[in-house]
This record gives C-alpha cells, sequence and structure tokens, in this order.
C-alpha cells in the first residue's frame, strides 16, 4: 500500500508533484500578490493543510528504498516535518530524514517519536 494511501487515503493524484508549482489564491477577496506558504503547498500546487505531510509522503512512495516501511506516520507542523513510529534500521531513518528535509517547504525533521529496532 502506498505511503499516501494508507496515511491520506489518497490515491496518488495525476500530475502530483513534490514540488509544485503554487495556483494563485482561489479564495474571496484574494489578490495575486498572495502566495501559498511552502508547508501549506498541497500536491498539485493548491493549499492544503497538510501539504508538507502529503508531499514527504508522495517523495516516500517515489523511493523504492521506503515503500515497504509501514510503521511510521508522517505529520507535520508547521514547517517541520514530524515523523512518529517505528523503523527497522538506523540507516532507513537516515534515508527518511534526508528524504523528507529535501522536499521544499520542510525546515527540519523531527524524529524525537521514532524508535529504531
Amino acid at each position: 500500500m502506498s505511503w499516501l494511501k494508507r496515511l491520506f487515503g489518497l490515491e496518488k493524484p495525476e500530475n502530483a508533484q513534490v514540488n509544485p508549482t503554487p495556483q494563485v489564491a482561489q479564495q474571496a477577496g484574494a489578490t495575486a500578490t498572495q502566495t501559498i506558504p511552502p508547508e501549506r503547498l498541497g500536491l498539485n500546487g493548491e493549499y492544503d493543510q497538510s501539504g508538507l505531510a502529503k508531499r514527504v509522503t508522495l517523495a516516500f512512495d517515489q523511493d523504492p528504498q521506503l515503500d515497504d516501511v509501514d510503521t511510521l506516520w508522517v505529520a507535520q507542523t508547521g514547517s517541520t516535518v514530524v515523523l512518529k513510529g517505528r523503523v527497522s534500521t538506523q540507516n532507513i531513518l537516515n534515508k527518511m530524514i534526508s528524504v523528507a528535509g529535501s522536499v521544499p517547504g520542510a525546515t527540519s525533521v523531527d524524529t524525537n517519536q521514532v524508535t529504531v529496532g
């Protein structure tokens, strides 16, 4: 099962990207100068409260080394990616930290709630 399906109940949307182009805000009273904060950018460039977490899960889905880790969850607090759960090895956790930290909008990766072993 994919990360997006397991964590968010989503199939991978067509044209989903880890680094999408932001869409122009479509909210009432929005102006073209309003931008979406990088941590709120969704899979297709739309505003999404959990956008960073979803783009990190998409990045995990795209990495064959990480596609079978089903004991870890991804959340976000602002621009911090929060990993929770268990991984089998420190090498896997290091890879996840590297992938999550490389997603645009991520300023840090919190692994305090991850156990290894």
